[in-house]
């Protein structure tokens, strides 16, 4: 659990559905997660709510039993926010919000909140207000139903159009203005990449929180913004970076996400360009993370989607000093262990003989086993390099790594 820091944080309710789908174990994960986007969003999960359920009321996403349960610790506790795990409907927010009477946000507007937090450049935010806008047409009515009324009076007869379709034109057209612009950055960021020539493009891909942006610091002397909270980058950031002297471009992407929106997605596949045009992907892991087998998945699966689940790529097992102390710490004897109680040892074993030798394991924030992990990529880079420019094979001979930083 988080523990609350700050009297500032915005005090929530977390509300979660068990279901065939979704069983227990993995709903508490899910919480998990939630909790975490809450804090790094400027709030505190006070309580959780679970019901198991065959499915989400259509009405109100949970009974009305459980849904009168939360109201009332709401009223008794002082809450200010009532957080759902899954997107809901714009019925069931509004209806949600008259029970309550407390702000109502879903996981998306939870993720859309922090991604807008997040945005630095004009390109990110550009990007995130129009997923938020692609989030808010459907819900227009829920949210100003004041503007339902048809209007009326002098010059204003005739069929007219009601005032909700008036700000959902304007929302539309808004939607069309930001496509514009993004297309327009687009051919500019597609110059740029054309500009870098014919280097060698890596790009660093995983799950949030995982250390992406520790890794680039460490590998590219650089200074990106890393933070132990979801989502600190949003803009992709590419650096050129040398091993001995060798040059390829190192670029941080944003991270990936369990039930990731998709207005996210869409809005965001432009960033994952460079992911597309990238020679070699470097998939990094936070192995200390109970899941991390599920977040390997979820991220194969967006690559899958944006047309890169075929590149070359090395795993990157990361944060191999706190799965260590985290299973120094372990005092669980069960009689069957279950994976997340493998040692280290274990672990690589199992995963070097899932995929090869293209498995790594480093901390990127304890430099450890940073050679192997400079060897490895500089190796695959060489690779590349040669097999593009077979003519300059002899500018890069081999060279003793114990000297690398």
């Amino acid at each position: 659990m988080i523990e609350e820091k700050d009297i500032s944080l915005e005090r929530a309710v977390l509300i979660g559905v068990i279901t065939k789908e979704q069983d227990e174990e993995k709903s508490k994960e899910y919480l998990d997660e939630l909790e975490f986007l809450t804090y790094t969003a400027g709030g505190y999960a006070i309580k959780r709510f679970t019901q198991k359920m065959d499915m989400p009321n259509p009405k109100t996403f949970i009974g009305t039993g459980k849904m009168e349960e939360v109201r009332q610790f709401i009223v008794d506790n002082d809450i200010s926010t009532a957080i759902f795990d899954d997107e809901l409907s714009s019925a069931q927010e509004r209806n949600i919000s008259k029970i309550l009477e407390v702000k109502v946000l879903d996981r998306t507007n939870l993720i859309l909140d922090i991604f807008a937090q997040r945005a630095q450049t004009s390109y990110a935010r550009t990007q995130v207000e129009l997923a938020q806008c692609q989030y808010l047409l459907p819900r227009l009515r829920g949210m100003w139903t004041h503007l339902e009324r048809q209007k009326g009076g002098i010059g204003m007869r005739g069929p007219g159009e009601t005032e909700i379709e008036t700000d959902r034109r304007i929302v539309r057209d808004k939607i069309a203005l930001l496509k514009d612009r993004i297309k327009t950055i687009d051919k500019q960021m597609a110059v740029q990449r054309g500009n870098r020539g014919k280097m060698v493009r890596v790009a660093l891909v995983g799950y949030t929180n995982v250390g992406k942006s520790t890794l680039m610091n460490v590998i590219s002397k650089s200074d990106v913004f890393a933070e132990n909270k979801l989502f600190a980058t949003l803009d992709t950031t590419v650096r050129k970076v040398v091993i001995q002297n060798l040059p390829f471009l190192l670029s941080d992407t944003v991270g990936f996400i369990r039930k990731l929106p998709t207005q996210l997605v869409d809005s965001f596949k432009s960033t994952l360009d460079e992911v597309r045009e990238a020679d070699l992907l470097l998939h990094v892991v936070d192995i200390s993370h109970p899941n991390f087998e599920e977040h390997i998945a979820s991220v194969e699966k967006i690559l899958g989607e944006i047309k890169s689940g075929d590149k070359p790529t090395i795993m990157v097992f990361n944060k191999i000093d706190a799965y260590t102390a985290e299973h120094l710490d372990d005092d669980d004897l069960e009689t069957e262990r279950g994976a997340r109680h493998y040692s280290l040892d274990e672990w690589k074993s199992t995963w070097m003989s899932k995929v090869g030798n293209n498995a790594l394991f480093i901390s990127a924030l304890n430099k450890k086993n940073l050679e192997d992990f400079k060897k490895r990529v500089y190796d695959e880079v060489r690779e590349i390099h040669v097999t593009r420019f077979p003519y300059n094979q002899f500018l890069y001979p081999d060279y003793d790594y114990e000297d690398m930083e």
